[in-house]
């Protein structure tokens, strides 16, 4: 499994991705939201700032990034791959793709959410902490804020 910058060719397998784990991603519900998500993913491939965990011609994992803010936007892996550590090396993958020393922000489900139960526990394993209640396609979310030190290493 090859850990990379995701291109443009990557798309369907990309999407073939987000439509498994579709159902736990608020604002993903409809044929109109899906299409609208494939332009934003094909957007953030050609800003370099998507990330893919690629094995023959499917995706074991996804991530998009921003940098500037710095965020991690959206992060799924193939329910058939997980407890793989995929997300954690699309995570560090990330992590080499942003300025040294910048905080990083993610918004996630709430704590009462059972949705968000896998991935806050991850999230805090890596060092990610707790930040405001928000709101995000109408549901209710929370930040989490990684604290990150500069290194000095260019």
């Amino acid at each position: 499994m090859e850990i990379r910058l995701a291109q443009a060719q990557d798309i369907d397998a990309w999407m073939a991705l987000v439509e498994q784990v579709r159902d736990v991603f608020p604002g993903l519900e409809t044929t109109e939201a899906m299409e609208e998500h494939r332009v934003t993913v094909l957007g953030f491939m050609e800003n370099s700032s998507a990330v893919c965990a690629a094995e023959a011609d499917r995706m074991a994992g996804i991530l998009l990034f921003s940098r500037d803010p710095a965020e991690l936007c959206f992060l799924a892996v193939d329910p058939d791959c997980r407890r793989q550590h995929i997300a954690q090396k699309l995570v560090s993958f990330m992590l080499t793709q942003i300025e040294d020393g910048k905080d990083i922000s993610l918004i996630t489900y709430q704590e009462d959410d059972p949705n968000g139960q896998a991935a806050r526990a991850f999230y805090k394993h890596l060092g990610f902490s707790e930040g405001r209640l928000t709101e995000e396609f109408g549901h209710p979310a929370q930040e989490f804020v990684l604290k990150r030190q500069a290194t000095g290493q260019a």
